[in-house]
């Protein structure tokens, strides 16, 4: 089925906005035949597309994000009323997703094999070839609500590029971004059933959509709970999961403090904490520690906190009031085992006060699972061994960071820091496009980013050729 011809017969989901619980628009609730429609569709579509030519792709990719250029006050109004980001934030990601669709148009053109040198082993002298990077076929994407437009256009993008077709199921929290996304790729010329669009419930859906023995790519990104759900639900397919964190950073005794808590609070409060690559957890060295706590609460309880449609405003709402009831839960729980507050931790309806904390202990939910929340704490360390040892100990790796002004510290920690990622002097939440991304542990299976999405996307094909005459004896010859 093709986005734009959505079915109008089908029940609806409201999308509300999370500030105000207004209603920003509907999608329909897909059945079980609407879905099998799709992946039919998609079947046909990637027919189509293994066929395009490398041009035609890039040309398409970079006519999409020329569109969305052109309309991105549109785009960002659009994703901060459905997902509640404020508008800085919502102007970034778009921005985000227009560099997306053009590396993706870059790395259509680029997408290519190896010759085999099949005369490095005795016996094939007379033989020469090459393989080739070739689609696999039907990807089905599911994406979250957090980054609405551009974490559809990391699946999107690379579909297109490798020669695929896609299934994208879409968040129900936040889906009206990546829907008009796949407008502006019709628009700019991609046949119809390359893109099938399925929205709804995923409990519905999604067991239709893995399980489909036409699927040969399942990418998601999101939370562990439904990972785990569609291990149990997937057919003999690839998966590759982009999932949770808690991003560790290692404040040395001898880093600037200053960038370092410009850094740490942008890391923490971004999108109201709902970044998986977000700062989460901070250990600071002793001589710094008191310093940087308190600088890092005041940065917190100077931000703006309200209407995310409002200029001024930094920190807006959770997606949903159960959300950030959830983090209330946890820092109530941290607070019991001993933590203390040091700024924020109060909340009204679907908005979260930035909060800093102190003193967490390993033990508490906000020090070993992902909180998804603008929710940080502070704890005390005496050395980047013991730093390090701290930032390990859970099972997620997406991305940590240290902040120190010796590079013999900055490349231990790159070392010894079991993470996708290690950002020096910078925020776990950094991330170019273009850059190999994706966890280690619990945080991951495969990469995304644009060339790496591309290479889960596809498969080598070899050609092998045997020649008449060896090469050592047509030498000999002459």
């Amino acid at each position: 089925m093709s986005a734009t011809s959505l079915p109008t017969y089908l029940p609806r989901v409201e999308v509300l906005n999370p500030f105000s619980g207004s209603i920003v628009g509907n999608v329909p609730n897909d059945n079980e035949k609407t879905t099998r429609a799709a992946l039919e569709a998609a079947v046909r579509g990637f027919e189509v597309s293994r066929r395009l030519p490398r041009h035609q792709r890039a040309a398409i990719l970079e006519r999409a994000a020329s569109i969305i250029e052109g309309q991105k006050d549109e785009y960002a109004r659009l994703i901060t009323h459905e997902s509640g980001k404020v508008l800085k934030a919502s102007r970034k990601e778009v921005a985000r997703c227009v560099n997306t669709l053009r590396i993706s148009a870059e790395e259509a053109k680029r997408l290519a094999g190896e010759v085999i040198p099949f005369d490095s082993y005795v016996g094939s002298e007379s033989r020469t070839g090459f393989f080739t990077r070739e689609p696999i076929g039907v990807v089905v994407a599911i994406t979250p609500f957090n980054d609405p437009l551009n974490l559809v256009a990391h699946k999107l993008g690379p579909v297109i590029a490798a020669g695929n077709s896609v299934v994208l199921k879409l968040s129900d929290l936040a889906p009206l971004s990546g829907l008009r996304l796949v407008h502006a790729l019709l628009e700019a010329g991609l046949p119809r059933d390359i893109v099938t669009v399925v929205t709804g419930k995923g409990d519905v859906v999604g067991p239709l959509l893995v399980s489909s023995p036409c699927v040969r790519l399942v990418s998601f990104t999101g939370g562990f709970k439904t990972a785990h759900a569609i291990k149990r639900e997937m057919g003999l397919a690839r998966i590759s999961m982009d999932l949770g964190g808690n991003g560790a950073v290692i404040v040395l005794d001898d880093c600037d403090i200053d960038d370092a808590v410009e850094a740490i609070s942008s890391g923490a409060f971004w999108a109201a904490g709902q970044n998986c690559i977000g700062v989460q957890r901070v250990y600071a060295q002793n001589r710094v520690f008191a310093r940087f706590l308190e600088a890092l609460a005041q940065k917190a309880n100077a931000l703006i906190v309200g209407d995310p449609l409002d200029e001024k405003t930094d920190v807006g709402p959770m997606i949903t009031v159960a959300a950030a009831e959830r983090a209330e839960e946890w820092i109530g729980q941290a607070v019991e085992l001993g933590a203390r507050i040091v700024a924020g931790g109060t909340r009204k309806g679907s908005i979260l006060s930035p909060t800093v904390m102190a003193d967490v202990p390993d033990t508490a939910m906000l020090a070993c699972e992902e909180a998804f929340a603008p929710v940080v704490f502070v704890n005390r360390i005496s050395s980047l061994e013991e730093g390090v040892m701290k930032a390990n100990a859970t099972p997620y790796g997406i991305h940590a960071a240290i902040f120190t002004g010796s590079l013999e510290s900055a490349l231990a920690a790159a070392d010894l820091l079991e993470a996708g990622g290690v950002m020096i002097n910078d925020s776990t939440d950094f991330r170019h496009d273009a850059m190999p991304f994706g966890g280690v542990k619990a945080g991951s299976l495969g990469r995304e980013g644009v060339r790496f999405a591309i290479e889960e996307m596809t498969q080598p094909k070899v050609v092998c050729i045997k020649r008449r005459i060896r090469n050592d004896v047509a030498l000999a010859n002459t």
